[in-house]
């Protein structure tokens, strides 16, 4: 595959690498470049069994801001479970005394080995925001069915946010 990748830029929250791979029947080697994340995290924060809190995030790569479940990158070697604590309530000030972990996955496979991890959270106490500076973030409280609808629809558009309301769904009409 790749001899040695170089660091071509590294950054506070990610790493990009270049890769030289060796092609059998070529004479030259190909050139690909990928990103190397600490892995992140995204919370379904359940307020109870027909509301969840969502964000409303300004996202600067897309220049809009979307609708998404809280979610945060881990800290290095930070335990998935540790991080979704703190982003949970940082972003949205909720605490909970009940996680259960759901199936986690790979945002973009192709040029970025992040892994999301997917929680749901239960037993939620409203405290205090703790965003970062330039995070401008605000809780959007919905009905579960209009969270669904809300995927369906177009109006998130935010991959982990889809995955895991969708996935939940399935889930829990399965239980």
């Amino acid at each position: 595959m790749s001899n040695d990748p170089k660091a071509v830029l590294v950054t506070a929250k990610f790493t990009v690498l270049e890769h030289q791979l060796a092609v059998p029947s070529e004479p030259t080697r190909l050139v690909r470049h990928t990103v190397q994340h600490p892995g992140a995290v995204a919370i379904i924060p359940l307020l109870d069994d027909d509301h969840v809190c969502l964000i409303r995030n300004q996202r600067i790569a897309v220049g809009k801001t979307l609708v998404e479940l809280p979610a945060g990158t881990r800290e290095p070697d930070e335990p998935p479970r540790l991080t979704a604590e703190r982003e949970l309530q940082e972003e949205t000030g909720y605490r909970a005394t009940h996680w259960h972990e759901l199936n986690g996955f790979f945002m973009s496979p192709g040029i970025l080995n992040e892994r999301m991890h997917l929680f749901v959270a239960k037993n939620l106490t409203l405290g205090s925001t703790a965003r970062e500076p330039g995070e401008e973030i605000d809780n959007l409280v919905v009905t579960w069915d209009e969270a669904i609808a809300m995927a369906l629809c177009g109006k998130i558009e935010d991959a982990k946010s889809l995955a895991g309301i969708l996935l939940w769904d399935k889930l829990r009409n399965n239980a």
